[in-house]
């Protein structure tokens, strides 16, 4: 199939409000897309049936970008399994199964890097994906995002839905997730630095040991190749998209707190987890396929991010 052209398309974005979803709007925009919908949980709830049969009648996509999600930071994942699990999986089911009602032209699954083995050899490939159980504390989040890939490959060899299949690393950026209750890791550690640099330098407790690392992606460039699938990719097949490095927390941390101008003391309770060991991505598919490659280097993303949170913060203050 030659590349899709957005531009003249009826686009849906699930979750096209939030953090990602944002951007990968605007990612859109540039390829001049004009019929953008981006349904609100208030009116569509993407786990009833009914509800994604009617948004489908109501906007009669082409293509579904699906980015929504119920997830959050290893406290998140521990408070509520239940919840992440059916969410994740009733969306993923009730879209690609509409989807296929409808005969929409592209279906773009983003899903987790929590979706790979708890020791998955580093740099992670993408054939490693069934070769083991996600680490447990986010293991029923990581495992309905797998089903849907599953589902994806299913509707594939029976009804012919084309679709694309995205592994993204760990984003961060502007607009993320801040509660410190449901946060990722970027994010928490961000509003915990300043707030400590506001209160004179008072010391910061980070979770665990620091030893385990991550590999983070800017926002930005994870909506690049979440729109390049819509127009290159026709099968699911798994893609990383990634930088393809590795950061130890502690040295995040370390990061972070220059970044900020955090001159404090960092403490680590090294009584709370520190999730999956390694996580470092293979991206060369990405690099292939969607002739795509990450731009922005971490230190940049992190001064963007913070400069970011701190003029949100001015204008509540206000």
């Amino acid at each position: 199939m030659a590349n899709l052209d957005l531009s003249n398309r009826r686009v849906l974005v699930t979750g096209g409000a939030g953090f990602l979803g944002r951007s990968v709007v605007n990612a859109l925009r540039t390829r001049s897309a004009e019929q953008i919908m981006v349904p609100r949980r208030a009116d569509f709830d993407l786990t009833r049936a009914e509800d994604v049969e009617r948004l489908f009648e109501h906007f009669k996509p082409q293509v579904v970008l699906h980015l929504a999600a119920e997830v959050g930071g290893i406290l998140a994942n521990k408070r509520n399994p239940g919840r992440y699990f059916y969410a994740n999986m009733a969306m993923a089911l009730h879209l690609i199964e509409q989807a296929r009602i409808a005969g929409v032209e592209k279906f773009v699954q983003v899903g987790t890097i929590c979706a790979y083995p708890k020791f998955t050899p580093v740099p992670f490939r993408e054939a490693e994906l069934w070769n083991g159980f996600p680490e447990e504390t986010n293991a029923p989040y990581g495992i309905a995002k797998r089903a849907a890939l599953t589902m994806l490959e299913a509707y594939r060899d029976q009804y012919g839905l084309r679709s694309s299949y995205l592994l993204p690393v760990n984003l961060y950026g502007p607009w993320d997730n801040f509660d410190l209750e449901t946060s990722h890791v970027i994010p928490a550690l961000i509003r915990k630095f300043i707030a400590a640099r506001d209160d004179g330098g008072s010391p910061v407790t980070c979770w665990g040991t620091g030893t385990a690392t991550r590999e983070f992606l800017f926002v930005d460039d994870c909506a690049e190749g979440v729109v390049r699938a819509a127009e290159r990719i026709d099968s699911p097949e798994p893609i990383n998209l990634g930088t393809g490095s590795e950061i130890s927390i502690r040295d995040l941390a370390t990061l972070i707190a220059e970044v900020v101008g955090f001159r404090g003391e960092i403490r680590w309770d090294t009584s709370r987890p520190d999730g999956q060991p390694r996580r470092c991505l293979d991206v060369s598919r990405a690099r292939g396929q969607l002739e795509w490659s990450a731009k922005v280097p971490l230190r940049a993303g992190l001064e963007r991010t913070v400069a970011w949170f701190e003029q949100q913060s001015q204008r509540v203050a206000q």
